[in-house]
């Protein structure tokens, strides 16, 4: 029997976009910037952009997982990164699709610190054992989850590079 696994689909995901931006909304939060972990946070970053009205969207390049619940020993930023000077005073919200162990939010956290206002983070999924608690969160689950962009397997397989 497989694991009972979270289940998202694309129409839930849109209804996760406007819910997690109606929580930033309410809590005055004003984002100069939305700041995407790619791969997963690219369509919650950019669904966020349009309901905050934030046109000012980058992405950030983290390695971290390699398989179904495996991953790297560390996260690790990929080129290319936003320049600090780009990032510098900015209020800056953090989009990813999950708060899982929460150490690549940790990694964006820590490029971040030292460079924009204020840094927030949104995530469609948070797990309990995260290391970094999101600012917004539509769901909470200890289940494995099942993204409607990564269920199905990739159509072509390249190497490692």
């Amino acid at each position: 029997m497989a694991a009972e696994r979270e289940i998202l689909t694309y129409e839930m995901f849109g209804t996760a976009v406007r819910e997690i931006a109606q929580q930033v909304v309410d809590s005055g939060f004003e984002p100069d910037l939305v700041l995407s972990v790619a791969r997963g946070g690219m369509g919650l970053g950019m669904g966020l952009g349009y309901a905050l009205d934030v046109k000012n969207i980058s992405a950030v390049n983290v390695e971290f997982y390699t398989g179904v619940d495996e991953r790297l020993e560390v996260p690790i930023m990929l080129p290319p990164t936003p320049a600090a000077v780009d990032l510098a005073g900015l209020k800056i919200l953090v989009a990813d699709d999950v708060a899982d162990t929460g150490k690549t939010l940790e990694i964006v956290r820590e490029f971040c610190a030292d460079h924009v206002a204020e840094a927030r983070i949104a995530v469609i999924y948070e797990k309990p054992a995260t290391v970094v608690r999101p600012d917004y969160a539509w769901r909470r689950t200890e289940l494995w989850i099942d993204f409607p962009w990564s269920a199905d397997p990739p159509l072509v397989h390249r190497g490692r590079r």
